[in-house]
This record gives structure tokens, sequence and C-alpha cells, in this order.
């Protein structure tokens, strides 16, 4: 499936901010399921300085520096991406999720990636209440995979997707008070419960399909920026994605910005300024099938 990708963000200042830094999570990871056809960047007011890298866990960022007096900050993305489904393995050919854990711990050369995906991380504490919930889909020797999909489903099940019930700074312990939420709580809730198991569990940014195909129901989240989990499955299998907000195993309808411990590490836009006073954010994306022949007929490329 190849996607056009549309999102924008704006901000708007209440007095003018004189400095202002940006560091950005937007554009698309290239993947072995995802090539990145055409990424753009457009910023306003035109930085002064401008430069694009790659972070700690690989993602391509890019930094922006403003220093002209400006009441407005706006970035837009387009890019188009052609997505494939990652390969998934049959959940009763998975190990035991015990197995997995232990391979975590130890490290060395099967578990030394997945271990930093381990432990508490800003956004994400391993409190007691969260490991509780998921270790009921994780009875001893169960295939690994088998239990992050009963988990997955517990969650699309349980609770409730309502926005304006949270912040980004909404603790996991609140998430399951309240039983609601968005995407970003539900998937720090569920790295939470696996990471309390042992199992290594890493925080996705992307989007979703916002227009279903026919005859489908609309997923949740489509919106805005969407997130989901990646769990380890120890070393014969690696990684795979699912999404708790939803219920489903990550494929075809979801385009991957980057990966992290949590939320804080692949903020699509975070930054300091200097003024600026009180503000409002604005944030629009759209995520749809892109035209086939436009698509293959740009040629590949990537600009801040």
């Amino acid at each position: 499936m190849i996607y056009a990708v549309h999102h924008r963000t704006r901000y708007a200042y209440g007095t003018p901010v004189d400095l202002g830094a940006h560091l950005l999570h937007l554009h698309p990871r290239s993947l072995p399921w995802q090539r990145i056809i055409r990424s753009t960047l457009t910023p306003s007011p035109v930085p002064s300085r401008m430069h694009g890298g790659t972070d700690c866990f690989g993602n391509k960022v890019c930094w922006m520096f403003v220093d002209t007096p400006h009441p407005t900050f706006e970035v837009s993305l387009e890019a188009t991406v052609e997505v494939t489904s990652p390969p998934v393995p049959r959940p009763e050919d998975t190990a035991p999720w015990e197995q997995v854990s232990r391979a975590a711990f130890n490290g060395g050369e099967a578990g030394y990636v997945a271990a930093e995906f381990l432990f508490d991380s800003p956004m994400v504490t391993l409190v007691a209440e969260a490991r509780a919930y998921a270790e009921k889909s994780f009875p001893a020797r169960r295939p690994v995979l088998e239990g992050v999909l009963d988990l997955n489903a517990r969650i699309r099940r349980d609770f409730a997707f309502r926005a304006g019930v949270t912040t980004v700074n909404t603790p996991v312990r609140q998430v399951l008070a309240q039983r609601a939420g968005v995407c970003q709580d539900f998937s720090h809730l569920m790295i939470a419960g696996l990471r309390g198991l042992g199992l290594p569990a890493r925080y996705v940014s992307g989007y979703i399909r916002t227009k279903p195909p026919p005859g489908q129901t609309r997923r949740r989240g489509a919106d805005q920026s969407h997130a989901w989990v990646a769990c380890w499955l120890g070393a014969e299998h690696g990684w795979v994605d699912v999404d708790p907000t939803n219920g489903i195993i990550v494929a075809e309808e979801h385009v991957v910005l980057g990966w992290g411990r949590d939320y804080s590490d692949v903020s699509p836009i975070c930054g300091v300024i200097l003024g600026g006073g009180k503000h409002s954010v604005s944030v629009g994306v759209d995520l749809e099938p892109a035209d086939l022949g436009n698509a293959l007929a740009s040629s590949e490329k990537s600009e801040l």
C-alpha cells in the first residue's frame, strides 16, 4: 500500500516568541517493510538554522532554530510512503514468555538490543497495578506472542477511547483507575505491564489510516499522531508491533515515524522557547492511499 501523509502542527502564542529551538520526530522511518518515497518538512517562519540527523534509537530527527520574533510557529510534513505488512510468526511457535524474559535480562548477543526497553523510563514507571493487570494474560509457559495478543485485546475491550480525560503527563496508575484515555495512554499502560513481567517493550509513534476501506469501521486515533507498542519475542522472532487502541496487529494500515522508551523519546515536536506566554496548538493529520502512478513517478528523496 502506498500512502500520502499530510501532517500540520500550528502553535499560536499569546505574545511573540523571540527565540525558539525545536526537535522534530516527523520524518517517517525507513524499514524493511516501509519505503520512504518522499518526505518533506516545511516550517514557518523559516528557521535561521535547520539540520537533520538520527537519534540514539536510529530515528530520523530534525533540529530547527528560529531567532526572529514570531507570533505563530507551524510545521507541515508531506510524505509518500510504501508500506507492506511486517512478518509475524504464528503465536504458538513463539517461545514461552519466561524464556524471553530470561534472555532479555541475560543480555549478550541475543538480548542486548532489547534490554534497554526493560526498565523504568521518564513516562512509564513499573507500577504493581500494571503488572497485575498484564499477568492475567501470561500464565506459566504460555507462548509469548499469545500473551501479547491477549493483553492487546483486553486493553481494547476494557478501556474507553476518550479524548480530553488525560494529558501527555497522565501516569499509568491513573489510566488504570479511570479506564479511559487515548492511544498514548494505552501504549504506556501496555508497556508498563510487559516490562513489569520482564518483557522488553518499546513505544512506537506514527500514523494510522484516516479513511478505512469500504465496509470497515474507522480506526481509533486516526485524527492525530498515533501510538502503539512493539514487544520483543526473543532472538528468533525479534519484535512484533501491536495496537492496543484498536486491538490489532500492526500491518499495512500504520506508518512508523520512530520508536523509543515512551512518548518523551519520540514526541513529534518538542523544544524550548523564549517568550510566547499562553499558547494554543492545533494538529491535523491525514493518511490516505496515494495515486499509484503519481507516487511511483516521484523520485526518492528526503528533505529537511
